[in-house]
C-alpha cells in the first residue's frame, strides 16, 4: 500500500468530478439551445448529476465496507467514462438527464470512497487532510473552466468539452489499479454495525446533517448559475461568465490548499460560523453588481466565505462521529448532494419569477441561518469545555 499514491489518485479522481461540474456549467447555454430547454428543465439538468451524486454517496457508504474502497473507486472511473460518452451521443432531454445522472453516480462513488480512505490513512490529521484533498474540487473547476473557455474561443462545441473529462478519469483509474487499500477506520477498530448506525441518532449528528443541506446549497448551488447570470446581466458577447467561475474556484483552491490548518486553530464549528456572514455578503452584493469589477469582487467574498465548508463538514463528521465510519460520511455527503440537486430547479424558478439579478441576493438567507446555527453549536461546545475530537478506540 502506497499512501501518497492513494492520496494523489484521490485528488485526480476529485479533479475529474469537479471538471464535470465546470464543463456542465459552461455548456448550459449551449444545451438550452441544442435541446430546446426552458429554464426549469435547465435547472433539472444542472441538478441531475447531484441526484445521482447523492444516491451513490448514500449507497456508497455501505458499499465501501462491503466491496472495499478500491472496487468502489474503479467503478467510479467506469461511470465517468460511460457518462461522458452517453452525454455526447444524447438526442433528447430524457437521454441527457440520464447521462448526467450516470456521471453523478460516478461522482458519488468517488466521494464515498475517497473521504473514508483519507480519514483512515491520516487518522491524526483528518480535517486538514480532507481540506487539502478537497482543494482539488475547486482546482478541477478552474482546470475545466479554463479549458472550456479556450474551447469556446476556438469554436469547439459542447461535445468536445465533455470529452475532456476522459483524460483525468483514465489517469486515476490507472493509479488506483493494483493498489492495496486499507480497511476503513470503523471496520479496522471492530466497531459493530449497530454502533455505526447508532451514531446517526445523536442530536449533534442530526444538526450537522441538517446544516449540510444549507452549506452545500450555498456553496455549490450558485456555482451552477453564476456564469449564466453574469452573461445575461453583463451582456457578455465573449460568454466570459465561466471566467467568473474560474475566479471563485481559484480562490477556494488556494485557501483549501494552504489554509487547511485554520480548521484546527479555530475548530471546524467556529470556522464555519465566522465565514458564513462573508458568504451572505458576497451573495447579496453579486445581485447589486452592475459592472464586471463589482461582480468579481462580490464573487471573491462568496469564495472566501464558502471555501472551507464541504471538507470541514466532512472533517467535523469524522472527528465527532468516528464510529459512524464511511456511513456517517456518506449520509452527510449525500445531504449536500441532494441539497444542491434541489437548489438547481429552485434557483431556476427564482430566475423565472424574479429575474437573474435577484437569484443570489435571495439565496443569502441560507448563510445567515448557517451563522446562527453554528454560533449556537460553538457556545454549547464552549460551555462543555471546548471542541473535542472523539477517538474510535475510546
Amino acid at each position: 500500500m502506497n499512501p501518497q499514491r492513494l492520496f494523489v489518485a484521490s485528488c485526480i479522481a476529485l479533479l475529474a468530478t469537479a471538471m464535470s461540474f465546470a464543463i456542465r456549467g459552461d455548456i448550459m447555454g449551449e444545451l438550452e439551445l441544442a435541446f430546446g430547454l426552458d429554464k426549469v428543465q435547465l435547472g433539472w439538468i444542472s441538478g441531475a448529476a447531484f441526484w445521482g451524486f447523492g444516491l451513490s454517496i448514500l449507497f456508497g457508504g455501505t458499499l465501501c465496507d462491503l466491496l472495499g474502497m478500491g472496487r468502489l473507486l474503479k467503478l467510479a472511473a467506469v461511470g465517468h467514462i460511460a457518462g461522458v460518452l452517453l452525454t455526447v451521443f444524447a438526442t433528447d432531454f430524457t437521454m441527457l438527464f440520464a447521462a448526467t445522472v450516470v456521471i453523478g453516480i460516478a461522482n458519488g462513488f468517488v466521494e464515498a470512497g475517497i473521504n473514508p480512505l483519507i480519514a483512515t490513512l491520516y487518522r491524526q490529521d483528518k480535517t486538514a487532510r480532507l481540506v487539502k484533498l478537497h482543494a482539488w474540487f475547486p482546482g478541477g473547476i478552474v482546470v475545466g473552466g479554463v479549458l472550456a473557455f479556450a474551447f469556446t474561443q476556438l469554436g469547439l462545441g459542447w461535445q468536445a468539452k465533455m470529452l475532456l473529462m476522459l483524460v483525468p478519469s483514465a489517469v486515476y483509474a490507472a493509479m488506483f489499479f493494483a493498489q492495496r487499500f486499507p480497511d476503513s477506520e470503523r471496520k479496522a477498530a471492530g466497531v459493530s454495525t449497530a454502533a455505526m448506525y447508532g451514531e446517526l441518532k445523536r442530536p449533534l449528528f442530526l444538526v450537522v446533517f441538517a446544516c449540510m443541506w444549507l452549506t452545500a446549497a450555498t456553496e455549490l448551488g450558485p456555482g451552477q448559475w453564476v456564469s449564466n447570470i453574469f452573461n445575461e446581466v453583463m451582456h457578455s458577447t465573449l460568454q466570459a461568465g465561466v471566467l467568473l467561475l474560474v475566479w471563485i474556484n481559484g480562490i477556494m483552491y488556494a485557501l483549501r490548499q494552504f489554509g487547511g490548518g485554520l480548521a484546527h486553530r479555530l475548530s471546524p464549528v467556529t470556522l464555519i460560523a465566522v465565514t458564513a456572514p462573508i458568504a451572505a455578503l458576497g451573495l447579496w452584493l453579486f445581485g447589486r453588481a452592475d459592472t464586471p469589477v463589482l461582480a468579481f469582487a462580490a464573487a471573491a467574498l462568496l469564495a472566501v466565505g464558502t471555501a472551507f465548508w464541504w471538507p470541514t463538514m466532512l472533517g467535523l463528521t469524522s472527528e465527532r462521529f468516528p464510529r459512524g465510519g464511511a456511513l456517517a460520511l456518506a449520509v452527510v455527503g449525500a445531504a449536500g448532494a441532494f441539497s444542491t440537486a434541489v437548489a438547481g430547479p429552485v434557483m431556476g424558478w427564482i430566475n423565472n419569477t424574479y429575474g437573474a439579478a435577484n437569484v443570489l441576493p435571495l439565496w443569502a438567507v441560507l448563510p445567515v441561518a448557517i451563522a446562527l446555527i453554528f454560533g449556537i453549536v460553538h457556545w454549547v461546545d464552549r460551555a462543555r469545555g471546548g471542541y473535542r475530537i472523539e477517538r474510535v478506540d475510546a
